[in-house]
């Protein structure tokens, strides 16, 4: 095959292209490193979160979380709507647990209007909050080998989810945000047969969990990228406000559901226990969610053999105005500690609420736990991290 061989001019204008990209790179050097934006839009960001990322090389300087992106100003919002409206605006804080949101808003409203709901509603109440966490944790399982290139297990876990799902339809009518919660009770009672078909459902988790160990949990590769990435002492989690699964990953022994239960929840009711690993890594993390979906299969399977005979609905007037007060009531949610802190002055709505969610102090510790990791380590740790958007930016 015949070539041309390049004109002397082609060739020095060439070689000048190059020398004036030189002069440019040398230009845009700085000594603080490369700055790396992963995300607004990204898969490992959970939705619309910024994480700006200074890199010497392939090793983080720092990672600096930017939220902001879907703020919907839900504690505002929550001053211009009455309380039963108000449950529809929080099932959408964290989407995923979506029922979960609604409990401790109404528990505070019942506590301030002296109001408590009849044995068989706690009951009911307690069951959905548990498949709400089966729900939520069980997609969070799937996710994580999917972000640490375990794609299968992805499909595992929408396969088994959409039985939790099928179950929670089956009650209130909803799938993702049921607006089911009431203050003094519940929307309706069970439906026939639901009992029957949860058991069985629950059995289904528990197959799940047994898989996911093996695929995931278990898988070499999985715990190469996990074990000894993204260490968060207990000290330090405590100072930055982790709960729920991300500091008893850390080794500490805390669970809203056993230690600070609000009364009205029916957990003493069943046999189970707090999942803890001491290592505080990523690992220990993911391993803690999967056995704490173990345990809340257990708590509603438990709960579905004693649900009391009566009512679901307390007495309450037919017009909601709760008395003037203030209250704060605290639950376990799927990603950590949800408190609502209402204040009433004794109108169809309230007159402030602050929202404690658990997302916000997940995120919060980005910046510590990040520090002098690697690129693929970052993924890792915010994907361990577990939080949702909404729950950040409400």
């Amino acid at each position: 095959m015949i070539t041309r061989q390049p004109a002397e001019n082609e060739q020095l204008s060439y070689i000048a292209q190059q020398a004036a990209d030189s002069r440019v790179n040398v230009e845009f050097e700085t000594d603080d490193g490369m700055t790396l934006n992963i995300g607004p839009q990204h898969p490992a960001t959970h939705g619309t979160l910024r994480i700006i990322t200074r890199l010497d090389g392939e090793q983080v300087i720092s990672c600096e979380p930017v939220p902001g992106y879907m703020h919907r100003g839900y504690e505002k919002l929550t001053e211009v709507r009455t309380y039963l409206q108000v449950t529809a605006l929080i099932n959408r804080i964290d989407w995923l647990g979506s029922f979960a949101n609604e409990v401790p808003f109404i528990l505070a409203a019942e506590k301030l209007m002296d109001i408590e709901a009849p044995p068989r509603a706690q009951y009911i109440r307690t069951i959905l909050f548990e498949m709400s966490r089966l729900a939520n944790i069980i997609l969070f399982l799937g996710d994580l080998g999917a972000q640490l290139g375990g794609v299968t297990a992805v499909f595992y876990a929408f396969r088994d989810r959409e039985f939790v799902l099928n179950q929670i339809e089956g009650v209130t009518g909803g799938r993702f945000h049921p607006n089911f919660d009431r203050i003094g009770g519940l929307k309706d009672d069970l439906p026939k047969g639901w009992i029957a078909e949860t058991k069985k459902c629950m059995e289904r988790v528990q197959a799940f969990c047994d898989e996911l160990e093996d695929l995931l949990i278990g898988n070499e590769i999985f715990q190469a990228r996990a074990r000894g990435i993204g260490i968060i002492p207990a000290n330090v989690g405590l100072a930055y406000g982790l709960t729920g699964a991300n500091i008893r990953g850390s080794g500490v022994d805390w669970d809203i559901r056993r230690d600070n239960c609000p009364p009205w929840l029916v957990y003493d009711q069943a046999d189970w226990k707090v999942i803890t690993h001491p290592d505080g890594d990523s690992f220990s993390r993911s391993w803690v969610r999967l056995h704490e979906v173990r345990e809340s299969a257990k708590i509603v399977d438990q709960l579905l053999d004693s649900v009391p005979s009566g009512p679901i609905m307390a007495k309450v007037p037919r017009v909601i105005k709760v008395p003037e007060g203030e209250a704060y009531v605290a639950t376990e949610n799927p990603l950590g500690q949800m408190g609502y802190y209402v204040i009433s002055k004794g109108d169809l709505v309230p007159f402030r609420v602050k929202i404690r969610s658990a997302s916000f102090s997940n995120v919060s510790i980005v910046p510590w736990v990040t520090r002098g990791v690697y690129v693929p380590d970052v993924i890792t740790i915010l994907a361990s991290l577990y939080f949702i958007l909404g729950d950040i930016d409400r």
